[in-house]
């Protein structure tokens, strides 16, 4: 069995009604300030990065001074708005749209998930106007900001340099392929756990059978024994994906 490393902050997300992070900003805000982390080095790509179901971009911001670390990388974490979470019983906690149940996903909160896939549209547009090109970013998440990550890199009208998912699913699912049509071969990363028992494996594995069907570039790894969180094996397999996929 894998020796697995949870973030503290992700560990916290998939206990569902725990407190949140005193990271975290006020449940009024709608929208907090995403966290950058410059390269160190001449800026070769950026990663945009999605927290999952109750974190904050805090929550990764070790991550990428530690694991996935690459000097020529600029990192942004955005934090989702505090939204009632119906799974949550309704209280507020930062979350990309609304979930209602972890075992079946027929009922989701489409305009909720539509709603963060903009954002993160125009996080990727300001990035291109100040100068990166468009292939030289990723969108990535885990859990929930995974779920985005795809969705929104799926459907961005700029080719992008990848996409990493790590313990999810894709959502609104009967929207593809028709909604893929500029990153039909933009090479994707998904990542899970064989014993995650928040998203089930199950789950992934078939989102990842859907993708292959219109993307092929995709690949599928399965960490067994991991539960709903990250190793350090996962972390050294998103790290090649990215320096891989980085162009020259």
């Amino acid at each position: 069995m894998l020796k697995t490393r949870l973030i503290s902050l992700v560990k916290d997300s998939v206990k569902i009604g725990s407190c949140i992070s005193r990271t975290f900003l006020s449940a009024e805000m709608s929208q907090p300030e995403p966290i950058v982390i410059d390269p160190s080095a001449d800026h070769k790509g950026t990663l945009i990065f999605l927290h999952g179901l109750g974190d904050t971009g805090h929550g990764w911001s070790d991550a990428m001074y530690g694991e996935l670390s690459i000097d020529t990388y600029k990192y942004i974490l955005p934090t989702a708005p505090a939204i009632p979470v119906t799974l949550n019983m309704g209280m507020k906690m930062p979350a990309w749209y609304d979930i209602f149940t972890l075992s079946e996903f027929d009922r989701e909160d489409g305009p909720g998930i539509k709603k963060s896939v903009s954002y993160i549209h125009q996080l990727i547009d300001t990035e291109i106007s100040n100068g990166t090109p468009s292939e030289s970013i990723f969108v990535g998440g885990f859990s929930q900001g995974g779920a985005i990550a795809l969705y929104a890199g799926l459907t961005c009208q700029k080719k992008l340099g990848g996409i990493i998912a790590m313990s999810c699913y894709l959502p609104l699912r009967n929207d593809f392929p028709a909604s893929c049509t500029i990153n039909k071969d933009t090479p994707i990363l998904m990542c899970h756990g064989s014993s995650d028992p928040v998203v089930q494996f199950r789950f992934g594995q078939m989102s990842s059978i859907l993708i292959n069907g219109f993307n092929p570039t995709i690949k599928f790894k399965t960490y067994p024994g991991l539960a709903h969180g990250a190793c350090a094996e996962e972390f050294r397999d998103i790290k090649q994906f990215l320096t891989q996929n980085t162009p020259k």
